[in-house]
């Protein structure tokens, strides 16, 4: 006897041969046929574990051959095996096919040739890779010639017993070749008789495909592949949950970015990419907020599109003062328009707050729309195949837990992949709404908040303090720090220019300083908030 050790398991190779179930213990196919039929079998048992066979039948003239081979097999009380047969082939008079959990054949007289591929037939045991062939003739076989290649040609005989069960006798006929090549060659067998094949490989010739219920398991048991579509899920949840924490994390600044740009002996306000107060708010929190659409509305006033004028301690008017034009972007235009729709030079605050006078919804769209064109924010499109990928994984992920459950194995694999398609579907509403440039320039935006508050008025020239002052203050609103912007500039004489008070904000004209304007600013900042309630 041959025996291989160096720590591999044990290999029992179960085969489907023409009249035998090769599984010890097993029940024998159920094959009836009359005496004289001679059987040809080439096997061969590929690296992959998959026996292929080629078997020969020739049935005498006037007499029918047929085969019935189970392939749901209890090899004990609760122990089941299944084996499956593919790639079917045939030729002359016979037909084979596959119903019913049985590998059927039929043939009628002549030569019928039958090729096909027997899967899940290796199994690990302990010691060595083992091959068995056993089986009861349920007919009389004239002859019986056989042989098997395996992909190692160390293949030895363990024992070759033919008989009736518990009277056995050694084979007369059964050996192996140099190169490898095993032939058995009978003659004469009989009905009720026995035929015991045992073979010994080296450990881990093929790999293990068998599918063994054992004591106890369920549709639901864990197994190989089970363990495997778990650890795929984990890994799978784990690396999505590191991108949305990465992607997601706060985007600091570093340095300060400067605000102020000198260029031939003037001081001017510069924001990073010339990014817009309103569209700065947007990006920083992912939302259109009151307070960026205000903000947008002084910006308007700055760079002389409108003026706003004081018409008492809390009332305001807004004037036209140049047509939109192209400069303007989208959601821009669609401030201006809303505050003063064609036809309209002025109009007051307090008509604003008439009821369904200013639509908010569409300006936060707007708003939205113009960080995605930006190319700061993803495309709401590609933000909804999260949501039909999940959804996908959800439906299969039952359709294949079912089908698995009715199969008889590895149904919590389905029950993986919809559980991928849950998280998918749970984490769609953390996925990042920045894009890289977008997370780049929101960074950018906090370093000129750092920036802004380190500006001081005596770093800018008196004739260029108002405008750095205008310009600066709709980017203060957005973060709430206008007050601080304001008492920074407390001392700019407006009208150093010799055009009294701001050119944008009036009612201010013989102040000399902002002190006045600086605690009546707020209150403006607050009325037009206020006509655009939050979402």
């Amino acid at each position: 006897m041959l025996t291989f050790r160096g720590g591999a398991p044990a290999l029992l190779l179960a085969l489907i041969g023409l009249f035998t179930l090769l599984v010890p213990g097993a029940p024998a196919a159920r094959a009836q046929q009359p005496a004289g039929a001679i059987v040809n079998l080439e096997m061969t048992l590929t690296r992959e574990g998959v026996l292929e066979v080629n078997e020969k039948v020739t049935v005498p003239p006037g007499e029918r051959f047929t085969m019935s081979l189970p392939l749901r097999v209890q090899i004990s009380e609760d122990s089941e095996r299944r084996f499956a047969v593919t790639d079917i082939e045939t030729t002359g008079p016979g037909t084979a096919e596959v119903a019913d959990d049985l590998f059927k054949v039929d043939a009628g007289p002549g030569e019928s040739t039958f090729r096909y591929s027997v899967q899940n037939t290796v199994s690990d045991a302990e010691g060595s890779q083992v091959f068995r062939w056993f089986g009861v003739l349920n007919v009389d076989i004239a002859e019986i010639h056989a042989s098997l290649i395996s992909p190692s040609f160390e293949m030895g005989i363990v024992e070759c017993l033919l008989g009736p069960i518990g009277n056995t006798r050694p084979c007369a006929q059964v050996r192996i070749e140099p190169d490898g090549v095993l032939y058995l060659d009978q003659t004469n067998l009989h009905k009720g008789e026995s035929v015991d094949l045992t073979l010994q490989i080296p450990p881990g010739t093929v790999p293990s495909n068998a599918d063994i219920s054992g004591p106890g398991s369920s549709p639901f048991a864990v197994t190989g592949p089970v363990l495997i579509a778990f650890a795929l899920l984990l890994a799978a949840l784990a690396a999505l949950a590191a991108y949305i924490l990465w992607t997601r994390r706060e985007t600091g600044a570093g340095e300060p970015t400067q605000p102020l740009v000198r260029t031939d002996g003037r001081t001017q306000f510069a924001s990073p990419e010339g990014i817009l107060p309103g569209a700065a708010g947007v990006l920083l929190d992912g939302h259109a907020d009151p307070t960026d659409i205000a903000a947008t509305v002084v910006d308007l006033a700055v760079r002389n599109y409108l003026w706003i004028g004081r018409t008492g301690e809390t009332q305001w008017r807004i004037v036209r003062v140049n047509p939109a034009d192209d400069l303007l972007r989208p959601y821009e235009r669609a401030v201006y328009d809303a505050l003063l729709p064609a036809g309209a030079g002025e109009i007051t605050v307090a008509e604003l707050t008439a009821p369904g006078r200013l639509p908010a919804e569409p300006l936060r769209r707007a708003m939205l729309a113009d960080a995605v064109e930006h190319g700061a924010f993803v495309d709401p499109s590609r933000r909804r195949i999260p949501l039909w990928l999940g959804g996908g994984l959800v439906v299969l992920g039952a359709v294949v837990t079912v089908l698995a459950a009715i199969l008889g194995g590895h149904a919590l694999v389905g029950v993986a992949i919809a559980l991928a398609g849950g998280g998918l579907l749970a984490a769609q509403k953390f996925l990042p709404i920045r894009t890289a440039f977008g997370r780049s320039l929101t960074g950018r935006i906090r370093g000129l908040q750092l920036g802004l508050e380190q500006v001081t008025s005596a770093q800018i020239p008196s004739g260029d303090k108002e405008l750095v002052f205008s310009r600066g203050l709709p980017y203060m609103v957005v973060w709430s720090r206008a007050d601080n912007w304001v008492r920074t500039f407390r001392d700019l004489d407006p009208s150093a220019d010799d055009v009294p008070g701001l050119y944008w904000f009036g009612g201010f004209e013989r102040d000399r300083d902002l002190h006045r304007f600086a605690g009546h600013f707020p209150y403006f900042i607050t009325a037009i908030e206020g006509l655009f309630p939050s979402a």
